[in-house]
């Protein structure tokens, strides 16, 4: 480009203002900072808002209602105060809150003509998400072990899984959970955001944030990726390592009902491993920002933030003889408490 250093140097600040994109703004220093982000979303067509808008609302719903039914029951019912059950509560509440850092502001932005989140919120929401993500992370292999102690060391379980072990093993989940908030804030503080701000996405999340950042993110992007293998694949393979130990035990049942019995145990929880990471890796692990019309890593992402925590309550309550049993003593409790109410009426 031919620069006009006439007129004191002015015509250069005129042809400067003109360039755009964030090589612009990044050497020149001089433009505006993003102070919101744009939510493309699941699709631009507005004709499928409202259906989209009603889906999810009944996901969410659906979530709401099974999540907090499976902590009510577990935590009225003293028969169900064992780790399994503790665990469990835990997941139910990683459930509702992953859900709830994503689906409501997806529903506002079906409703609203400009899709936008501020910065602040955009970064609440990526932190908030990733926190709960890895927390569950770590949960599925400490709920891994749980199963394994007591498959394999049935007489010892309730000497190696105490309410100490326990607490030991939750404060372990949720420390790794603010260790990854924290490298996020630090990682995130680094960039500079002053070009595009459309995220092709359906929530905030590390990677298409990349995509838009005007800073070089090489530095980031190498941290993510560790980030991933710490927090996503590590769990996996201690879970993997615990589920090789009890397929290893259950092999060695003589009896088919036995070994049918004793794996019905833990294939709750494995389905649930096998939804969640398989999703949740590939859009982790695939670098799709590269490619900012990928609706099927959309579609994937749709799985791990909103079905899985829809699904899970199901999935634990299927054939589950306890909580069903809980369910049945609460129900008849509620009842005799109407009926008592309406007697002294």
């Amino acid at each position: 480009m031919k620069l006009d250093y006439s007129n004191d140097g002015l015509k250069i600040h005129e042809i400067l203002d003109e360039l755009d994109g964030p090589l612009k703004c990044y050497e020149s220093r001089n433009c505006s900072i993003v102070t919101e982000f744009i939510i493309v979303g699941l699709t631009n067509t507005q004709e499928q808002y409202i259906f989209l808008f009603l889906a999810f609302l009944i996901i969410y719903l659906i979530t709401l209602i099974g999540n907090f039914l499976i902590l009510t029951l577990i935590t009225n019912d003293s028969r169900l105060h064992n780790p399994m059950y503790f665990f469990l509560s835990i997941l139910s509440f990683l459930d509702l809150s992953c859900a709830s850092v994503t689906i409501p502001k997806m529903l506002d932005n079906f409703l609203s003509d400009r899709k936008s989140i501020s910065f602040l919120g955009c970064i609440t929401q990526l932190c908030c998400f990733q926190f709960f993500g890895v927390v569950e992370c770590y949960l599925l292999a400490a709920m891994a072990y749980d199963r394994y102690v007591a498959i394999c060391y049935p007489l010892s379980y309730a000497l190696m899984m105490d309410r100490k072990t326990c607490a030991k093993l939750m404060i372990g989940c949720w420390f790794c959970g603010l260790v990854n908030i924290t490298v996020d804030v630090i990682s995130i503080s680094t960039l500079d955001f002053c070009g595009p701000n459309k995220i092709d996405h359906f929530f905030c999340d590390f990677a298409p944030l990349l995509k838009l950042s005007c800073s070089d993110t090489t530095i980031n992007q190498i941290i993510f990726f560790v980030v991933v293998v710490l927090c996503g694949v590590l769990p996996f393979l201690l879970i993997a390592a615990s589920y090789g130990f009890i397929i290893n035990a259950i092999l060695k049942i003589r009896s088919t009902e036995g070994r049918h019995k004793t794996f019905s145990t833990c294939s709750s929880h494995l389905l649930v491993v096998t939804l969640f990471y398989f999703s949740g890796t590939y859009s982790c692990i695939r670098p799709y920002y590269e490619n900012t019309e990928d609706k099927e890593v959309k579609v994937i992402a749709v799985i791990y933030t909103t079905l899985t925590p829809m699904l899970n309550p199901l999935i634990y309550s299927l054939r589950n003889k306890e909580i069903a049993r809980a369910l049945k003593k609460l129900i008849i409790q509620k009842r005799f408490s109407q009926e008592k109410h309406t007697f002294r009426s």
